[in-house]
């Protein structure tokens, strides 16, 4: 590609434009880190983990005090893990929930959905029944596939059901699925963080 000397020397102008005028300080990052500082100032900050890998980063969510609505989600500094630091990933953890404050994620799933067998259709169903419809076949399977005895041995267990811990769970909550797991008589006990 060839330029002309005249267009060079514009370039060279711009550029030179360009530089001076961040180096006067007209740079607006200041003014906008300050506005999301006003904007969380008086909202309610409570710790929580992301929930996208294993790692188990902390985050802070900002929710405004009178409304609850999400304001803000940031890494949390005071979190061993991450210092405050958050991935791409995390660091769009907002958009879950919210597009932008007050305008909610229209993708954002609220509700279960269920496809009965042979249908090409979801439909929308109540938390309650989703949650008694999930029990229901937990206990099913357990009842017609649990092995109390093998070769003489006691083994008290079921082969047909699978475990496998999600990444925002924290030593505390796993210990627990664990116990809950083990209760059962499931035998396949897996997390995520292992994978």
């Amino acid at each position: 590609m060839a330029i002309t000397r005249r267009e060079f020397l514009k370039l060279s102008a711009l550029s030179t434009a360009v530089l001076m005028t961040a180096e006067l300080g007209l740079d607006n990052s200041k003014a906008y880190a300050q506005a999301q500082k006003y904007r969380i100032k008086t909202a309610k900050k409570t710790p929580t983990l992301c929930p996208f890998c294993s790692a188990g980063c902390g985050m802070l969510a900002y929710t405004d005090t009178k409304t609850g609505e999400l304001l803000y989600v940031a890494g949390d500094p005071d979190h061993p893990v991450n210092r405050g630091g958050a991935c791409s990933k995390g660091a769009s953890i907002y958009q879950i929930r919210n597009i932008a404050p007050g305008k909610p994620n229209p993708k954002r799933l609220t509700k279960p959905l269920y496809r009965a067998p042979g249908s090409k259709e979801f439909k929308e169903v109540t938390w309650e029944w989703a949650i008694s419809e999930i029990a229901k076949r937990i206990k099913d399977t357990r009842d017609r596939t649990f092995i109390k005895e093998e070769d003489g041995i006691t083994v008290m267990r079921t082969d047909h059901i699978a475990c496998l811990g999600g990444a925002a769970l924290d030593n505390e909550e796993t210990y627990l699925l664990q116990k809950l797991m083990r209760g059962l008589g499931v035998v396949y006990i897996e997390h995520q963080a292992r994978l």
